[in-house]
């Protein structure tokens, strides 16, 4: 029995760790959909005023509504991930009715789309009503110009002299006729802990099967070995 002490050793010991990874994926999940929860009550709330010194952490995603004017000045964000297609995010400047100046992600503009391209930006005074974002978006090349690769709040906000504040449009009583709207929602927000908890567990099936395999091939060798030495 003695040679096949190693081998349940290691195929016990590979089964716990690949059931520890699937319980910490599962454990994961929870986390995930308790984040995500918490998004869709924020959206789904009635909007307030905009906060005079809004958290990142706590006030992401909250609901505001404010009336304001774009400035025109404006910075583009390339995208290809979105409903509407391949364009540009217009992050725009936008003046407050009382005071503040603020940035808004008013949609986004096709990247073929010559005729909007050609437009100029809508500067009428407006009521916005949209969500509080602190884009987590991946990191990329630096902008190149108006055209940037990442909603860099705090760096954007530089560039336009504003507050680093970011609203993202979900509706509003004027629309720019160059832009599709894309209001926030959790379809874009990864969570597939589910799926690499099954990987785990499967392959935690996959393992402790061929670790009794081994170990009964072993047991089978062992005893005709012993009968024939009988």
């Amino acid at each position: 029995m003695r040679n096949l002490l190693f081998p349940l050793i290691v195929g016990l010991g590979g089964l716990a760790i690949l059931v520890g990874l699937a319980n910490w994926q599962l454990n994961r999940l929870e986390w995930k959909e308790g984040i995500l929860a918490d998004i869709r009550a924020k959206l789904d709330a009635p909007a307030i005023p905009l906060l005079e010194n809004p958290d990142p952490l706590t006030d992401n995603y909250l609901s505001v509504i404010f009336e304001g004017q774009p400035t025109g000045e404006e910075l583009r964000v390339l995208d290809s991930g979105t409903i509407a297609g391949t364009g540009h995010h217009i992050i725009s400047a936008f003046e407050t009715s009382d005071g503040r100046r603020v940035m808004v992600d008013q949609g986004l503009i096709g990247i073929n789309d010559a005729s909007a391209q050609s437009m100029e930006p809508m500067i009428e005074t407006i009521t916005v009503q949209g969500n509080l974002i602190w884009p987590d978006d991946p990191e990329a090349q630096p902008p190149q110009g108006d055209e940037w690769y990442s909603r860099d709040v705090a760096a954007m906000a530089l560039v336009l002299n504003t507050e680093p504040l970011l609203v993202q449009l979900a509706a509003a009583s004027q629309y720019d006729p160059r832009l599709s709207p894309l209001a926030v929602d959790t379809r874009n927000i990864k969570n597939d802990h589910l799926e690499y908890a099954i990987t785990w567990m499967l392959l935690a099936v996959v393992w402790g099967a061929m670790t009794m395999f081994y170990i009964a091939r072993t047991l089978r060798q062992t005893r005709l070995k012993t009968e024939k030495e009988d």
